[in-house]
């Protein structure tokens, strides 16, 4: 099949202190484009396929910023629109040892938090599309998030374009207004033929607690969110340990309505950056499923994008088809 992949999301920039120092003494601080969606956009162009970003970033040189980063990644931008307002921020702390990292949100009236659905051309990006990526991130900016996140939802079933839905719940966000989380995510996942998600989420989703523990529980929920949900037909997770900030066990798992699969945990060391993992595995999915490839296959890709984004700074991970098919969790030598 051919046809592009349509990304959806806000573009946004992050700040952050150099040397893991703390914003307390920062004097300066270093800036990056990223955005959950626009991660997985820039992986899958990375990785050879046809992408295309919706949304809206502001009009004036910080929009030019982001829209310059998604266009280096080879990552199509004729529909991103462009509107009076500011760009949403965030800044980070890194962590180090025993001490985690820290975000803080400056998200609030951003220039797409407040667009207009009708300002992005939804069914001029969807045009020919194989899948539509999106995520539980637009909703939980607000009600103007929740009218984004219908309208991009509506297009691409009005063009009978699939759906993959990263849950990525971000308690900040939906703390920040008098929200019902449960309800929109509901709604929204409702419409999906790919879930990000674990245990955790669909138990958010379904109101409902999952017994048992590990792969047990995880298929406990998978088979429960399968019969609520009849378009959904795979649901992939991840799995972490951390033994320090620079120290993470992995492991990642696909269930489908009549199998599963779940790799082995593999040690993550020496990390260089965390944010953007998620995306870099929701990437490694959607590779896979583009490939056609089975449970295993899908699986294996997502733990090899997320094992191999934490050694690369930044919110993108920009390796291409070999770095992916060389992965090994064994092997840090040097290729010549």
């Amino acid at each position: 099949m051919t046809g592009a992949v349509v990304t959806f999301g806000e573009l946004l920039l992050r700040l952050t202190p150099p040397g893991a120092r703390l914003m307390v003494q920062a004097d300066s601080l270093d800036l990056v484009v990223g955005g959950a969606e626009a991660n997985v956009a820039a992986a899958l162009a990375s990785l050879g396929h046809d992408v295309r970003f919706v949304g809206l970033v502001s009009d004036n040189a910080l929009g030019d910023r982001a829209c310059a980063s998604l266009g280096s990644a080879h990552v199509d931008t004729r529909f991103l629109s462009r509107g009076p307002g500011r760009m949403g921020l965030y800044f980070m702390e890194a962590g180090s040892g025993l001490r985690p990292s820290a975000i803080t949100y400056d998200r609030a009236g951003s220039a797409f938090a407040g667009a207009d659905p009708a300002a992005i051309d939804f069914a001029g990006a969807l045009a020919g599309a194989r899948l539509l990526h999106t995520g539980g991130i637009t909703p939980a900016l607000g009600p103007g998030g929740v009218a984004l996140a219908r309208a991009a939802q509506e297009a691409a079933i009005i063009s009978g374009v699939p759906i993959c839905f990263d849950g990525n719940y971000r308690a900040q966000l939906w703390d920040a207004w008098d929200s019902d989380p449960r309800a929109i995510l509901t709604e929204l996942v409702a419409q999906a033929t790919i879930l990000i998600g674990n245990h955790r989420d669909i138990s958010l989703l379904l109101e409902k607690p999952f017994s048992g523990d590990g792969a047990d529980r995880r298929r406990e929920a998978a088979e429960a969110a399968f019969a609520a949900f009849p378009r959904l037909e795979i649901i992939a997770s991840t799995a972490r340990h951390l033994v320090t900030s620079d120290h993470h066990r992995l492991s990642t798992r696909i269930d489908l309505r009549s199998t599963a699969y779940q790799t082995p945990e593999i040690d993550v060391t020496g990390i260089v950056d965390r944010i953007g993992t998620g995306d870099a595995f929701a990437a490694g999915v959607v590779h896979q499923w583009l490939e056609r490839g089975d449970a295993r296959a899908i699986a294996e890709a997502g733990l090899a994008l997320t094992a191999l984004k934490h050694s690369i700074a930044g919110d993108m991970c920009l390796l291409g088809r070999a770095a992916l098919e060389g992965f090994s969790a064994s092997s840090g030598d040097v290729r010549r």
